[in-house]
């Protein structure tokens, strides 16, 4: 039984994504703001498990999240699914100090393209609206969100690659 959970690690950590991002930890926050959890977990499963698997759990993340807030009209969809094929396109390398930086640059990089994605479908759909100078604070928005989002990945996407790939090791 305990071998089955080891194998299935990688899914088990899939299933905290959505409740890490209803939680909403205030004390992770600066200015208000979260990292983007999905990338964390976006990230190593995609340079494992390559480009087509992180475009299709970048859909299957979308999917979740976009459920959890029906309110909005607005998808993060696109972003996701685009950063899970970029992932999966990035190879592993042996240098340590290295990887871990690259984590936060990469995870900074997909940040802002997921914030850039869904802060222009809000533009679009208010584009005809004459104030729509008051979505420009969106931007420190999404600087705060790429900031503790490439902070906090070296920490994250180096354990959870740990893990994934022990998971898949034991599948072997």
């Amino acid at each position: 039984m305990n071998k089955f959970f080891l194998k299935k690690l990688s899914f088990i950590s899939f299933i905290l994504i959505p409740i890490i991002f209803l939680w909403h930890p205030s004390w992770l926050g600066f200015l208000g703001i979260q990292p983007y959890w999905p990338l964390f977990w976006l990230l190593p499963w995609s340079m494992i498990n390559g480009s087509i698997n992180g475009l299709i759990f970048g859909l299957f993340l979308g999917l979740i999240l976009d459920s959890l807030t029906l309110d909005n009209s607005f998808t993060q969809i696109p972003g996701l699914m685009f950063c899970g094929f970029l992932f999966g396109r990035i190879k592993l390398h042996s240098d340590i100090l290295v990887g871990h930086f690259r984590y936060g640059l990469i995870c900074s990089f997909g940040s802002f393209l997921c914030g850039t994605l869904y802060f222009l479908q809000i533009l679009f759909r208010n584009f005809s609206d004459n104030n729509f100078l008051m979505l420009i604070p969106s931007v420190k928005n999404i600087l705060a969100e790429v900031f503790l989002t490439g902070f906090f990945a070296p920490f994250i996407c180096s354990q959870l690659l740990r893990v994934f790939k022990f998971s898949k090791k034991l599948q072997q």
